[in-house]
């Protein structure tokens, strides 16, 4: 009985602000549908603004969940500009809420609006969510000799013509870090030594795909590159062995004590972008992260575990930031709950907004 008790008291850590975040999705579309209907007649530049700050209400209501449900303690390296930019978000992968860190980020720079994702084809399927992230400007990419140069070309020119600012989160090894599956790494250092690369033994070899297309289309429209290295406290056995990186449920169930964040901008100009040239900054700048996560999980001196070189300053995110859209779309979906044909509204949303939403992402290039 006890025991009992006790899973259901863990489960229900995730399970509260899982049910809250996807609960609000229809409420979300719904006001998100109407003024894309509104919009229709206006120029693109207004519907795109209004857009990027509905999307900011709904991100900040899931990093109420993520930062202060949790209690996570964000420790970051390196000077996170104030002013908003234009960039492409490098970042190494291991968990799923890897996607999260870049908002955490783009919060504290005021541009939680301006992100949008480069995503596994896979991902457009999710009910509601898929549709929707690739109309916020989200590309969705498929792996190695499938991958469509074009029309990712198409998707990025596309809000550059409008004006649309943009925070690009791309994850360049191109699916998580996972220490448990060693032929995966295994086969990944060996293309690395094949290709005369560095062996990297904390991150995958990257794949350059994604980030080329998406710097060399935009290099006008852009200021700078992010370069993030993600480490999260606690991901190392008893016996000094690293293990996998939380899951967004393990997050949510507040397994992760701290995330340490190191952060390095690079100039656009300092970028090449020949082929060539930009494989070979692309891999250095994962020896570095490389490097940094060695430091991180492998040092001898207890002072020294658990952080990357240099100082590290936590970052707190002021309850102003996230309250608020809680409160708003919390009181739009009880709204909707509260009378039957609101909850028929609700429930019909799901439905008829999933299928049509497939049907979107299925004929759409």
């Amino acid at each position: 009985m006890l025991l009992s008790l006790v899973v259901h008291s863990y489960s229900a850590r995730y399970w509260f602000p899982a049910a809250v975040m996807l609960g609000s999705a229809p409420a979300y579309l719904l006001s998100w549908g109407a003024w894309r209907l509104l919009s229709a007649l206006l120029p693109a530049r207004l519907y795109h603004t209004v857009d990027d700050r509905m999307y900011t209400a709904y991100q900040s209501m899931v990093l109420f969940f993520f930062e202060h449900y949790t209690g996570v303690e964000i420790v970051v390296y390196g000077d996170i500009p104030k002013m908003k930019e234009n960039v492409v978000y490098l970042s190494n992968h291991q968990s799923t809420a890897d996607w999260i860190i870049a908002d955490m980020l783009a919060v504290r720079q005021s541009a939680l609006g301006h992100v949008r994702y480069v995503l596994k084809d896979g991902l457009k399927w999710l009910p509601l969510y898929g549709w929707y992230f690739s109309q916020h400007g989200g590309v969705y990419v498929k792996r190695s000799a499938k991958f469509e140069e074009r029309n990712m070309k198409r998707k990025l020119e596309s809000q550059i013509k409008f004006g649309a600012p943009m925070y690009l989160v791309i994850f360049p090894e191109g699916t998580r870090y996972n220490p448990e599956l060693r032929s995966v790494i295994s086969s990944s250092q060996a293309f690395a030594s094949k290709e005369g690369l560095a062996v990297l033994n904390h991150t995958l070899t990257p794949r350059m795909k994604a980030s080329h297309i998406a710097i060399e289309t935009m290099k006008d429209h852009l200021d700078a590159v992010y370069d993030v290295t993600v480490a999260y406290e606690g991901t190392l056995t008893a016996d000094g062995q690293r293990k996998l990186a939380p899951s967004m449920p393990e997050f949510l169930c507040k397994e992760c004590p701290r995330v340490h964040i190191h952060f390095e901008r690079v100039d656009i100009k300092e970028i090449p972008l020949e082929p060539v040239f930009f494989r070979r900054w692309l891999h250095e700048r994962f020896e570095i992260k490389d490097k940094l996560l060695g430091t991180f999980y492998e040092s001898d001196k207890p002072e020294a575990k658990w952080r990357f070189p240099g100082e590290g300053r936590t970052s707190p995110l002021s309850l102003t930031k996230t309250v608020p859209s809680l409160l708003v779309l919390g009181g739009l979906t009880l709204s909707m709950l509260l009378t039957k044909s609101g909850r028929k509204l609700y429930l019909n949303t799901w439905l008829y907004g999933t299928l049509l939403g497939w049907l979107w992402v299925h004929i759409s290039p």
